[in-house]
């Protein structure tokens, strides 16, 4: 079977020992799923599989579009950079009579977080065109004729466009010709980083099962229902969320006969803020958005500097560059229907 045909199977073998690339196996492999890390330079290199396998009709994505999709919803950061470039290209966008801005924000939309989107040229009864709609980019399919569009929704749930009737505008990608992929794809990892790092601090505080100090009596005491009043007031503290309270009696005991050693417990608290502070830079990178412009308050006393001039800055580099992209649907179309007004910030005064 060639690598192209093999291209949806996505399955590595994990070396025992880092650093160690072992020979694949005759046994089962793992798969590769959204979710597991592994690098991008693998023993079997994973991405120089990300290529189009053709069903017979259409090309299958050269990766899950679902996977894809429930990934933007992993950092915070990720979902509100996607949404604030969609806000600034719908904050721009010239509505015209045959593309509303709601249709415009969903083309959009669907560009910047899969590297592809669609555009349905409805035509009347006399065949000129009525209206362009935005089907959803995570279940349309390219044929293999290179000109029909499917919609593949599930088994046997599918949708025929009409040939010539879509226009798609993809993210370039250096490994197949038929789908894009989106830029932020490098911060993939980042992004569940941040996700498994709020998560397990969230199922730390919810468990309710870590201990917040050791109640330690070595002095005999005389009434050993005072002992037993003590113990049941810790006990009853216990609650969803709360720390958990050890007592511990031990008449004459000695000094050090029992002893707390914290396994970690002060490094993950350091790791937790370093982890999401890493990552969000990298979703931040990737994304290419100023932090400031993100609403992130920024940690040291200096600030983030000018919003203005990060504002000014990063329409030049990175809005204008998008409008570009998405306005290649007029050439398609013959006619002018993408076009956006210049970006201007609000003046001082009243």
């Amino acid at each position: 079977m060639s690598r192209r045909k093999r291209a949806t199977q996505l399955t590595t073998v994990l070396p025992a020992v880092e650093g160690e690339v072992l020979p694949p196996e005759s046994g089962p492999v793992e798969a590769f799923t959204f979710g597991d890390p592994a690098p991008v330079l693998d023993s079997r290199e994973i991405l120089d599989y990300l290529e189009c396998w053709a069903n017979g009709r259409w090309f299958e994505t050269p990766m899950s579009m679902d996977g894809l999709a429930k990934t933007t919803r992993a950092s915070v950061y990720l979902q509100s950079g996607l949404n604030f470039k969609r806000n600034m290209l719908a904050r721009t966008f010239v509505p015209h009579r045959l593309l509303s801005r709601q249709a415009f924000e969903q083309f959009a939309l669907d560009w910047l977080w899969c590297g592809n989107c669609y555009l349905e040229k409805r035509n009347n009864m006399l065949r000129n065109t009525m209206g362009l709609l935005p089907p959803l980019a995570k279940y349309m399919r390219r044929g293999v004729d290179m000109e029909t569009y499917y919609q593949v929704r599930g088994w046997k749930d599918e949708h025929e466009f009409a040939p010539g009737s879509i226009c798609h505008l993809r993210e370039a990608d250096i490994n197949q010709e038929i789908y894009g992929l989106p830029e932020w794809l490098a911060a993939l990892q980042s992004a569940l980083l941040n996700e498994s790092a709020t998560l397990f601090r969230r199922k730390y505080y919810n468990n309710g099962s870590h201990a917040g100090f050791i109640l330690y009596m070595t002095d005999a005491a005389q009434k050993e229902e005072d002992i037993d009043s003590l113990r049941t007031a810790l006990k009853n503290s216990k609650g969803p969320g709360n720390f958990r309270n050890l007592f511990v009696y031990a008449p004459a005991g000695k000094k050090d006969g029992i002893q707390l050693i914290p396994v970690s417990e002060v490094a993950a608290k350091d790791e937790f803020s370093s982890i999401k502070n890493i990552s969000r830079d990298d979703l931040l990178a990737a994304l290419r958005i100023p932090p400031q412009l993100m609403g992130i308050v920024p940690q040291n006393a200096g600030g983030f500097g000018s919003l203005r001039e990060a504002a000014e800055v990063w329409a030049v580099n990175e809005l204008e560059p998008l409008q570009a992209r998405l306005a290649q649907v007029n050439e398609w179309l013959g006619e002018e229907v993408v076009s956006f007004k210049e970006f201007e910030l609000p003046t001082g005064g009243k």
